[in-house]
């Protein structure tokens, strides 16, 4: 199989262009470099023997032709659209640009995409991409590999040529800094950052009296910095970095660190809440109850101070004599019996050493024999037992999903984390593999479940009811080097060794051949240490069975398996009743919840907290004349910055937040009651304001696995004559065709651009740098840099007809018309047609701006002339949505999170996206005027020229048993129009016209409030 790639995905889209307007205005320029020709290049154009002087080659680099005043305005502009702190400056004049996406969202498509947007709208050719490790280096790869195809279709066939740089190979650095062509090197940190890399010491043969890292150097690249919590953590990574002498840096992480100028975010938060990833839910593993031995869990040792110190779980019964487990601190000496509270089981564990050697830390006692090892736990259920348990839930949650999704064309993948290779495979004295307890373990179990009654189906399809479990699971294990005709044996390693190299390797090789039907291999054990780096979508189960206390973070242990599933065909599914990600936990749930949280904390990501860039990029009603246009060629006006700061003052004036922002619980509780409340200046922008901060009381959702529930038909609504009747007016599909005006599109396009296009001259930009030469080279830093003259364009003008026609489909004689203010009359003649006059002028002042402004202005008044003259028509009497196709939907949800019982509705549960939501299904389901209601499922969508677009509610309103109304409603937390981003707005008023094209049986109401919604019927 082969997987397919969704090039239309808005937050993709969104990041990639908040990186490629910081460069609004360049115009396309390459350096040149000389290049010292190689021995042996000369040898065999007949130049002479090796010894003779070196004849020069040619180097192409990127060129910037932007000031920082105006990478600063853009960048500003850039932060203000998506609602980011402002940037004041660009620290030591150096241009370093930060994306925040969250793991499984397809950081790496992006990065790879924006390279080639970059190019594609300024010529930028040299790129590098830095990662720390192999594993990634691996990933990255194979993204490139896998995407070849997808961005030749997306960017016309560009030639670009991608290479993982290695050592051995040194000489793809010189086609790296000569090539025409896009240049994107692949390299870990560790292969540049130390004097005695190859790349770094000087090569006569390959690169005449230089070193290979001055090419570099001299290319100016672009270079992406994937995962800079780990790529660039120290002093010496950072310089390291600014040894490749780069035009810019852009940082991608779901953790970012040393941010100077964030551009986009999309924080874990957000990704749940937008379906982007797989949801999480939890099956927790802990013994309850259990205090009938002695209970003991070393937590950790301290010897940082005198006495020495241990961290110890028990169980200790308070003095309602009830027992609980809590952690305690003890040192030598110390009686458990009497830190226990007196209990008997704890007689004679008094504390004789505690032994704090790295790797081999413990806790002994003075009247018993057992060893307390850190991590470890004596007095509960056997280990073993614990991690049988654990397996066979995640092999049955396993084949209840494969009943489910195989028949959809999608493979269910497991994966199994374990610390100890031997564990899986052992070697005999003859060095043979053998099967480790836990490969007998699953072989065991997997046989006994498969062969229940439920999966017999499953059973006959997969193994034609043999016995065949060897065959479902596989090892992903690091391994030696092995012997003469001997494959190496597995063992255990850190992650980062170069054993591992290969292991990730064949990793990501079988990442497709994984999730064919094809292959048997079901069920992957892996070592913990290989976490990062790799991923499969349709991994549905992970199982940590470490027998020391997992070191692996929950985030890391859940990153394997978040990204969105794919089917058979390689397409992506993004029904999110499908993507659920199971993980079995040897912990409570809570314990492990709070765990997750915590990690996303220390790493960074605020929860509950609100600051004043939140409410800056709030849209504003103003008009045409006052709007800007951003890149995306959306009128846009903000609230901006001085208002946004009355917001926060008023938020904490009403005690919503504290002094550094942080959420308080008056404010959920009032937005719940309907109490919220801001300053009287601010009533315009109440429902924005209430809308962002419900957003920011989100925190990652995780889900109790045993709250789970399938919604189910109520068939005593599904199959009532009123939900019939409300579905018959509803049902018909739609076609739709555009009236469109040239003359209105000229009209509003020549105002506009005589309004806002102010085009600037191309600017001189003198620089002052200090040289210092050292050991390292001649280094360089910038002191001072600013434009001190404008000049002219040059003689080259490019072909804005064909630039404008490629950009936005219209014909060559309207983008004259729209440049030159002229149309030919009858005897052939160029007439003005109104008084805005020739704007070619400016495109001479300089193109590269006017072209850019231009497309802007002409997408954005496209926009909205399509759907002003949008014209909708029922289809044929066949064309409709099904009413049976309810009973094929699959509804889940979690009880107390995000599910309400419902009497009213064609499902016994109505599964909610948000607290609004949930508001409008409760208020449908007290109001005795409502008679019925549903919420329209993923598959009923309207289409328009801005994409599909998926109404929220049915309902039918009987105004006691005389008159019954149909309503189809959109929900929102405003619903004016100066508040929805202009591409909703207009998907909405899309929807009006296609229900007023099917007649008044059903009418079509955006609306943000029940009772108000209930007062206008």
């Amino acid at each position: 199989m082969k997987l397919k790639f969704d090039s239309t995905l808005d937050y993709q889209q969104e990041a990639i262009a908040a990186v490629r307007d910081v460069f609004q205005g360049q115009t396309p320029k390459q350096s040149l470099f000389t290049v010292a020709a190689i021995a042996n290049e000369q040898m065999a154009l007949g130049f002479g023997s090796e010894s003779q002087q070196l004849t020069l080659g040619q180097g192409i680099g990127n060129r910037l032709m932007l000031d920082e005043e105006d990478l600063l305005n853009n960048i500003r502009a850039v932060q203000l659209r998506h609602g980011l702190p402002q940037s004041n400056s660009l620290p030591n004049h150096k241009l370093n640009l930060d994306i925040e996406m969250e793991t499984g969202t397809g950081k790496t498509y992006v990065y790879l995409r924006t390279l080639l947007e970059l190019n594609k709208a300024y010529g930028f050719t040299k790129f590098i991409i830095v990662v720390p490790s192999v594993a990634i280096k691996e990933g990255v790869q194979k993204t490139i590999e896998i995407t070849r195809d997808h961005f030749r279709g997306l960017y016309s066939n560009v030639n670009y040529d991608a290479f993982v740089y290695d050592g051995k190979h040194i000489e793809k650095i010189r086609d790296f800094a000569t090539s025409n062509d896009i240049q994107i090197m692949v390299m870990t940190i560790n292969s540049f950052q130390n004097d005695l890399n190859l790349i770094n010491r000087y090569n006569d043969k390959k690169f005449g009296e230089s070193k290979p890292i001055d090419l570099v150097r001299e290319t100016k690249p672009i270079v992406v910095i994937d995962e800079p919590q780990s790529t660039i953590s120290t002093d010496a990574q950072v310089e390291a970095v600014e040894s490749l002498n780069p035009l810019c840096t852009i940082r991608y992480s779901a953790t970012p660190i040393r941010v100077e100028n964030k551009l986009y975010r999309l924080n874990a938060v957000d990704s749940f809440a937008k379906k982007l990833v797989k949801g999480i839910e939890v099956e927790s593993f802990a013994a309850q109850n259990d205090h009938n031995e002695a209970y003991l869990f070393l937590k950790s040792v301290n010897n940082k101070k005198s006495p020495i110190t241990a961290r110890v779980e028990m169980d200790v019964q308070n003095k309602r004599g009830v027992v609980q487990r809590k952690a305690v601190t003890v040192k030598q000496g110390d009686d458990l019996y009497e830190k226990s509270g007196g209990r008997d089981v704890y007689e004679g564990y008094i504390v004789k050493d505690i032994y704090c050697a790295e790797g081999s830390e413990y806790m002994d006692f003075t009247s018993c024999s057992d060893i307390l090892h850190l991590g470890k736990a004596i007095g509960t259920v056997h280990d073993d037992e614990m991690k049988r348990q654990q397996m066979r839930a995640t092999i049955e949650e396993h084949l209840n999903k494969e009943l489910e999704l195989n028949p959809k064309g999608i493979k269910v993948l497991s994966l199994f984390f374990i610390d100890r290779v031997a564990n899986y495979r052992e070697y005999d004295a003859e060095g043979n593999a053998v099967k480790g307890k836990y490969a007998k373990w699953f072989e065991e179990i997997y046989q006994d479940v498969i062969r229940r009654p439920k999966y017999h189906d499953l059973w006959h399809r997969l193994h034609n009811e043999d016995d065949e479990a060897e065959l479902v699971h596989d090892g992903y294990f690091s391994a030696d080097k092995g012997k003469k005709n001997e494959p190496g044996h597995w063992k255990d390693t850190s992650g980062s060794t170069a054993a591992d190299d290969s292991t990730y390797n064949l990793i990501m090789k079988d990442k497709e051949r994984l999730l064919s039907f094809d292959c048997k291999i079901r069920f992957i054990f892996s070592h913990s240490a290989l976490r990062e780096g790799w991923d499969n979508p349709n991994v549905f189960q992970i199982c940590t069975l470490n027998e020391t206390k997992s070191t692996i973070k929950k985030r890391q242990e859940i990153g394997r398996g978040l990204r969105l599933c794919v089917n058979q065909t390689g397409e992506r599914q993004y029904d999110a009743n499908l993507n659920i990600l199971t993980v079995m936990a040897n912990e409570s749930y809570d314990e492990f919840a709070s765990s997750l949280q915590k990690e996303y904390e220390d790493d960074g990501i605020r929860f509950r907290v609100l600051e004043t860039a939140n409410f800056a990029n709030i849209l504003v009603p103003v008009s045409a004349e006052e709007a800007a246009t951003d890149a995306a060629g959306e009128e846009t006006a903000y609230l901006g910055t001085e208002k946004a700061e009355m917001v926060m003052e008023s938020l904490k004036e009403y005690g919503y937040v504290d002094d550094e922002g942080n959420i308080q619980e008056s404010l959920k509780a009032d937005i719940q009651q309907n109490k919220f409340v801001v300053a009287e200046e601010l009533a315009p922008y109440k429902a924005q304001i209430q809308e962002i901060c419900m957003q920011a009381c989100r925190t990652v959702p995780i889900h109790k696995k045993r709250e789970r529930r399938e919604a189910v038909l109520n068939k005593e609504v599904f199959l009532s004559p009123e939900f019939k009747e409300l579905w018959d007016s509803i049902k018909w599909k739609t076609t739709y065709r555009v009236d469109f005006s040239t003359e209105e599109l000229l009209r509003r396009c020549r105002k506009q651009m005589a309004l806002e296009m102010k085009i600037p001259s191309p600017k001189i930009i003198q620089t002052k740098a200090d040289l210092t030469i050292g050991t390292g080279g001649v280094e360089t830093k910038v002191v001072a840099d600013r434009a001190v003259s404008t000049y002219g364009s040059s003689n080259f003008l490019p072909d804005i007809v064909a630039y404008l026609q490629n950009e936005t489909n219209l014909t060559r004689r309207t983008i004259v018309e729209l440049l030159t203010g002229t149309r030919q009359d009858e005897k052939g003649n160029w007439i003005p047609f109104d008084d805005y006059g020739n704007r070619l002028k400016d495109f001479k002042k300089n193109p590269q701006v006017f072209m850019e402004n231009t497309a802007k202005i002409l997408r954005s008044v496209m926009k909205s002339l399509i759907v002003d003259g949008i014209k909708y028509q029922r289809l044929g009497d066949s064309e409709y949505y099904c009413q049976e196709l309810f009973e094929s939907e699959e509804l889940k949800g979690y009880l107390e999170s995000n599910m309400l019982e419902s009497t009213k509705s064609p499902y016994n549960y109505v599964v909610y996206d948000s607290e609004n939501e949930r508001q409008f299904a409760q208020s449908f389901e007290d109001n005795e005027d409502v008679y019925l209601y549903a919420k329209l499922p993923d598959w009923f969508k309207i289409s328009t020229p801005l994409g599909s677009y998926n109404p929220d509610w049915a309902v039918m309103i009987d105004q006691n048993g005389e008159k019954k109304l149909y309503f189809v409603l959109e929900t929102k937390g405003n619903i004016d129009t100066d508040a929805l981003r202009k591409t909703e707005s207009e998907k909405i008023q899309c929807g009006r016209e296609h229900f007023a094209a099917l007649g008044d049986k059903a009418e079509f109401m955006p609306v943000d409030n029940f009772t108000e919604f209930m007062h206008n019927i």
